[in-house]
């Protein structure tokens, strides 16, 4: 047969001796050859376990020939070898078809994985898993078939360590194999309690594969540093359909998504892993168990609750699935779902007895889940199945299973109408923090519930505080109003309430309203006091906030008023409503000026017209970013500073360059548009340039147009700007129209059509520049509520 031989030893392995380890060291070798002979050692322990698996594939293909009627085990590997030979195909790898097309399992129908090594030496997919399982079968326990996993299937595909969990019936793990860490880890990892969330009891209670490409850093598990970690993948071992444990496979290096191929490679070697942990005993006892026997023991357990219970048995159907539970016991007290007796509900399927058991999160899909899973289930709150179209109405109960070997205790108490009322009442203490006492002063004796324990900071089993003893656990500012509490109640006996501040044992401070009612006693016997003690902590200091954020936001109030009314007297003192015309150097120049509505929307809209020394005409509007007092005071220092800036004959570009170093490093990162211009008077020509500025309008005749854009961004949005120039030169008659974005902006239209209606509006001229104008705002339709200012100049 064409068995793999073990790997030869390199010629520099041997002349090394076969002395123990600690004789090596002891031996003086050094490290390095300290280190070879462990890797001498390892492929030599490797080789040793490819011929064990390789041995045991082969006998099981001698196995299926000699069932299979070709005689005996030498006729069967004499037959196996011949097969071989005419197939020119290791024996091996015959071997692993054979045992595929005989088993028909889930690794036979695993997709290979891609080709192995590059030099063809790799033996293919189906003979590494055949190996494995062989491995895995012949292995003694669990570590020995988690290595042989990671040697013959895990290695090829990359991956470097691989830990075997098993899952018991509270949800706790216990590493029952591993192999690729190092012995401290694993020693380490040997338990993991019930829901500490690490990745394998992730996969056990989800049911179903989960791939972490690269684990996040809160995840935990064996190996896991927090950081660079590599990839994982986790596969619940099922048997029978039920969870046994979870197969974890690591990578040195974070990788993309599992193909389909190898997914079903991991499934089937976590078939194998179950049905090692089943023979092991994990969750799933062997039938040495008396509860795999019978029901029995556990039925003994039932009978010793104060509570109904139930046993329930899985029924598995043909395919390894469960498809009902059988109810094999039910204790004295268990009067079922619906009311009838136990002898007509002991020895019948769940879904007979209670159809709608199986409605969508009923009770057979809690059982089925506790009995997969092991976790048990718990729930205050669950409506009981009864039967299917009964009579009887719905109850609500406490319901708790849990999962004992392969069976499942149910049990319940009913909710009736005392029990709810009592429930009831508990809840709504509790939720209300109040907690109740009765005491009878003439005896001492002082009752108090679960809640006021709580309520003081006081364990359970502290002694009562009586009402003579209040005010000694109260605040000292408090004793008079307790004072007179207590003698109305005690002395008076008539009802009263106070609050006061309780000071607990804890350090913590609670204010606490009190309200007592005296009750007398039964034929002249001592009088009883009912009451009870709310904590109002939260209402009160919600008050407390309230009181100071009302005090706050006036105060608030009042700034922002003064403030608004400061930027309105400012900007109205700057920037006049409607200002009477202009006549300068030939030219007529016409100013509206619209604020806005509401007074904390007064925003820094601006312009200015100057006669300069040179004879010609600064014209300029524009719009300051903002509302308030900071838009104003900002609007001033910029009028101010271009007037200056004017006054050394630079062109209208030099000017906004110069002003855009003011904006950006001289204010408080003011930023604005600005349309600028100088006319002059003999030429007629304006030369212009903008920064971030909507475009002039030029109104000639009957016709308006809007003038060419020249580069320019606004003010103060960068430290260092240029700014393009234009000129237009105007004839006796034309309208120049300068204004800001609240002429035309509308929340319904690009600024492209509201540049449209404008042009639309704007002409034709009347003749008369301050009737134009007037028309222009008032077919303005903005619904911004911002600032509108426009000037015109029309010259003579």
């Amino acid at each position: 047969m064409n068995e793999p031989a073990p790997d030869p030893a390199p010629d520099t392995d041997r002349p090394l001796p076969r002395e123990p380890l600690a004789e090596l060291v002891t031996g003086g070798l050094g490290v390095e050859r300290l280190a070879a002979v462990v890797a001498r050692l390892r492929r030599e322990l490797d080789a040793h376990e490819r011929a064990a698996a390789t041995r045991g594939l082969l006998d099981v293909a001698k196995g299926i020939l000699v069932e299979r009627g070709v005689g005996g085990p030498a006729g069967a590997a004499r037959q196996l070898e011949e097969l071989a030979d005419r197939a020119g195909l290791p024996a091996a790898e015959l071997a692993a078809d054979i045992v595929n097309e005989a088993a028909r399992d889930m690794l036979a129908r695993a997709v290979p994985a891609p080709e192995g090594d590059a030099d063809g030496t790799a033996p293919p997919e189906a003979v590494r898993l055949r190996m494995a399982e062989a491995g895995a079968l012949s292995g003694t326990d669990a570590p020995a078939v988690a290595r042989s996993l990671l040697v013959h299937a895990l290695r090829p595909l990359g991956a470097t360590a691989v830990a075997v969990w098993q899952a018991d019936q509270d949800g706790s793990l216990t590493l029952a194999g591993s192999a690729g860490f190092p012995a401290a880890e694993a020693v380490r990892w040997r338990y993991v309690p019930p829901r500490v969330g690490v990745l394998a009891q992730q996969a056990l209670l989800s049911g179903r594969t989960l791939w972490h490409g690269a684990p996040p850093a809160s995840a935990v598990s064996i190996g896991l540093s927090g950081t660079g970690d590599g990839a994982r993948a986790l596969i619940p071992a099922r048997r029978t359909n039920r969870t046994v444990g979870v197969l974890e496979v690591c990578w040195p290096e974070p990788g993309e998504p599992l193909s389909r191929a190898v997914h079903r490679q991991l499934a089937g070697l976590a078939e194998l892993c179950a049905h090692t942990l089943d023979g092991a005993g994990s969750a799933v006892p062997d039938a040495a168990d008396p509860l795999a026997a019978g029901a029995d023991p556990l039925g003994a357990l039932a009978e010793g609750l104060l509570d109904r219970a139930m046993v329930l048995r899985p029924l598995v159907d043909d395919q390894g699935r469960i498809g009902d539970f059988r109810i094999t016991y039910t204790n004295e007290l268990c009067a079922d779902f619906a009311g009838r007796p136990r002898a007509d509900v002991t020895g019948r399927s769940l879904l007979e007895v209670y159809p709608l058991a199986a409605a969508p999160g009923g009770l057979f899909e809690r059982a089925l889940r506790t009995h997969t899973t092991g976790e048990p289930f718990r729930t205050e709150r669950m409506v009981l199945p009864a039967t299917a179209g009964g009579a009887l109405p719905q109850a609500t109960a406490d319901l708790g299973i849990g999962r004992y070997g392969d069976c499942l205790l149910v049990s319940w108490r009913t909710h009736d109408s005392a029990t709810r009322l009592a429930a009831l009442v508990e809840h709504t203490q509790r939720l209300g923090r109040i907690g109740g006492f009765e005491e009878t002063p003439a005896i001492g004796e002082v009752i108090w519930n679960s809640q006021l324990f709580d309520l003081y900071g006081l364990p359970p089993d502290s002694a009562p505080i009586p009402l003579e003893r209040l005010q000694h656990h109260a605040h000292p500012d408090d004793a008079d109003v307790i004072g007179r509490f207590l003698r109305e109640v005690l002395h008076r006996r008539r009802p009263a309430s106070t609050a006061f501040r309780l000071l607990r044992p804890d350090g913590v401070v609670r204010y606490i309203r009190a309200v007592a009612e005296p009750v007398p006693g039964p034929a002249g016997g001592p009088m009883t006091v009912h009451g009870a003690y709310q904590d109002v902590s939260s209402q009160h200091w919600t008050e407390v906030a309230l009181a100071a954020t009302r005090d706050r936001l006036a105060d608030s109030e009042q700034r922002a008023d003064e403030g608004d009314e400061l930027a309105l007297q400012l900007q109205r003192a700057i920037m006049p409503a409607a200002p009477a015309p202009i006549e300068v150097s030939g030219l007529q120049v016409a100013v509206r000026y619209r604020p806005a509505e509401k007074r904390h929307l007064v925003g820094g809209d601006w312009y200015d017209v100057v006669v300069l020394p040179s004879k010609q005409v600064l014209l300029v509007v524009g719009d300051i970013a903002g509302h308030g007092i900071d838009a104003a005071t900002g609007m001033v220092v910029l009028r101010n500073a271009l007037r200056g800036l004017a006054a050394t004959g630079a062109g209208p570009g030099r000017m906004l360059g110069w002003l855009n170093t003011v904006a950006h490093r001289l204010t408080e990162h003011v930023t604005a548009t600005v349309v600028c211009g100088l006319y002059d008077p003999a030429t007629r020509v304006v030369r212009w340039a903008r920064a971030g500025h909507p475009p002039p309008v030029l109104v000639r005749g009957e016709r308006s147009t809007v003038l060419p854009l020249p580069a320019g961004i606004l003010l103060g949005a960068v430290a260092e700007a240029r700014y393009a120039e234009e000129t237009v030169l105007l004839a006796p008659g034309d309208t120049l129209l300068l204004y800001t974005d609240g002429l035309l902006e509308r929340r319904d239209r690009t600024v492209n059509q509201s540049l449209e209606q404008l042009l639309r509006d704007a002409g034709p001229p009347t003749g008369d520049l301050e009737k134009d104008l007037d028309r222009l705002l008032t077919h303005s339709n903005s619904d911004t509520d911002d600032d509108t200012c426009v000037i015109g100049f029309r010259p003579r």
